[in-house]
């Protein structure tokens, strides 16, 4: 049990690291009118957090690494902006990802919209390569992305996924593998319900 805690602490750390690396945007900010070119994921998350925190949702979590039995337990008190702090690497609305991705739109059935932003070939400063949104209207119900990262000591990629219902976060889940050269790969998941 102590090594499968100290395997996650060093994934955190490790995701940590990365977040930290890919926050930096220097440019300026954008006017407070301008509308979002891509689906405005930083916006979808900002409110998710103030809603959970508002109602202070507890959440069941299932944490697998390196292919080992899932664990399963129950959180009754969440810091839900460190908890979702990784979906907010799937915004893909910065300045510098303008004209980034190619966009194609599906009607589905039910009146929902399915929505996928691909990102375009040489752009070596979008770690996202995939985001898929489905909406029912301007609501969205399920959003996906796919993260990839790479450089000369590191190399991970991520599946997100959240889950919504009536315009509040249900479920959500990160499927992910991590390199760092001279170790092996590191496998893992985690999925929590929210309550």
């Amino acid at each position: 049990m102590r090594r499968r805690v100290a395997g996650y602490g060093m994934i955190a750390g490790l995701a940590a690291a990365v977040l930290l690396a890919g926050c930096g945007d220097a440019s300026p900010a954008a006017p407070a009118a301008r509308r979002p070119l891509y689906f405005d994921v930083k916006g979808l998350m900002t409110q998710q957090v103030e809603q959970l925190a508002q109602r202070q949702a507890a959440v069941t979590k299932q944490v697998s690494l390196r292919g080992d039995a899932t664990e399963t337990v129950r959180v009754p008190t969440v810091k839900w902006a460190d908890e979702l702090q990784i979906f907010f690497q799937a915004d893909i609305n910065k300045a510098a990802l303008r004209g980034a991705y190619a966009v194609d739109s599906v009607a589905l059935p039910g009146g929902l919209l399915r929505r996928t932003y691909t990102r375009l070939p040489g752009q070596p400063n979008a770690p996202v390569s995939k985001l898929t949104v489905v909406q029912q209207g301007p609501v969205a119900q399920e959003v996906a992305a796919t993260i990839v990262q790479s450089n000369a000591l590191f190399s991970a990629q991520k599946q997100l996924r959240l889950q919504l219902q009536n315009g509040k976060l249900s479920r959500y889940e990160v499927v992910g593998t991590q390199k760092l050269v001279l170790f092996d790969t590191l496998h893992y998941t985690a999925a929590g319900q929210v309550e």
